[in-house]
């Protein structure tokens, strides 16, 4: 695999960071088309269940960003679900770059979001 750019590299810092704080299942982060970065972990309470990369994209555009360049999904499991990719897709496009690895922040697939 291609090495990654170093703005994609923070991508992976910024998930694996986020993730590790709350030990949550996943964390995320996405950069958006003016260069701002968002990460969030995935969300598990009683009420609310959201993927890493579903609270990242509603924090982008709750801030008013018009789309994005790259995502970057950590989790011990597969991740990456129908749900993640749709919220990818309506939102940023089918060729937003998404790059998938685990908790210790390896980045082992990358692929355009429709994949």
């Amino acid at each position: 695999m291609a090495e990654l750019s170093a703005e994609d590299a923070k991508l992976v810092t910024l998930a694996r960071a986020t993730r590790a704080r709350i030990s949550a299942r996943e964390g995320a982060a996405v950069r958006d088309l003016d260069g701002r970065t968002y990460a969030a972990a995935s969300v598990e309470l009683p009420s609310l269940r959201l993927s890493a990369i579903q609270v990242c994209v509603a924090m982008a555009v709750a801030s008013g960003s018009g789309g994005l360049q790259a995502v970057v999904l950590l989790a011990d499991e597969a991740g990456w679900s129908e749900d993640d990719a749709a919220a990818v897709t309506e939102f940023g496009g089918s060729d937003v770059v998404v790059h998938r690895g685990d908790a210790r922040g390896t980045v082992h697939v990358t692929h355009p979001a429709a994949e």
